[in-house]
């Protein structure tokens, strides 16, 4: 908002101080009132929903800020129940990178992965949500497998019924699905403990 100074004039007719300050009082009063909504407004411009930068804020008739949502993708369309039994929706991770971690409880090398996964997920959880998928096995040893690698604090879905592996069409596991911050998926494949590192610090950066 711009500020506006009132010029005020000298009268030859030798105005007194009382009267100059009423003057400049009242075009002081004038600047208030078009920043309040009397004037009209610029129109605002949103960010693109694939720029992955803050949703772009708008001005209300109030004249308060308010945060446009961001655009959901197709590829995080999708909804669950974790293995606690709280509703999971993917909508509420627009705007950010996703890494998609699908695993099975019997998996050898989904036990040699799950260290990593706990030990960087709590870093990178507001920036780069890492998700778990657990398929492929019962629930009771899903569970037992989050209690023995410290991931309880990861979300993980329970997809016994492998409706998310068919989605993302993994055939095996473990497998991670990496969605950039527009949506688009940028890696879908086998990563060691290290590769993964590097790649949630690099889209944590980007």
């Amino acid at each position: 908002m711009r500020s506006w100074h009132a010029r005020g004039r000298r009268s030859r007719f030798g105005v007194g101080r009382r009267a100059g300050a009423a003057v400049a009082l009242a075009a002081a009063l004038l600047g208030v009132a078009s920043c309040t909504g009397t004037a009209a407004p610029p129109a605002a411009v949103a960010a693109p929903a694939t720029t992955g930068a803050p949703p772009a804020a708008t001005v209300t008739a109030t004249g308060s800020p308010s945060t446009a949502p961001a655009a959901v993708p197709d590829v995080l369309r999708f909804t669950g129940t974790t293995l606690g039994g709280a509703a999971f929706d993917a909508a509420q991770l627009a705007g950010k990178p996703v890494v998609l971690w699908f695993w099975a409880p019997w998996c050898a090398t989904c036990a040699s992965q799950a260290w990593t996964v706990a030990e960087i997920e709590p870093r990178y959880r507001d920036t780069v949500p890492i998700i778990g998928v657990a398929g492929l096995g019962e629930q009771r040893a899903m569970k037992e497998f989050v209690t023995e690698f410290d991931l309880g604090g990861t979300p993980q879905i329970d997809d016994r019924k492998g409706a998310l592996w068919k989605r993302f069409r993994v055939t095996e596991q473990s497998i991670f699905v990496i969605i950039d911050r527009n949506g688009r998926v940028v890696h879908q494949g086998f990563l060691d403990g290290e590769a993964l590192t590097a790649r949630v610090a690099a889209l944590a950066g980007a």
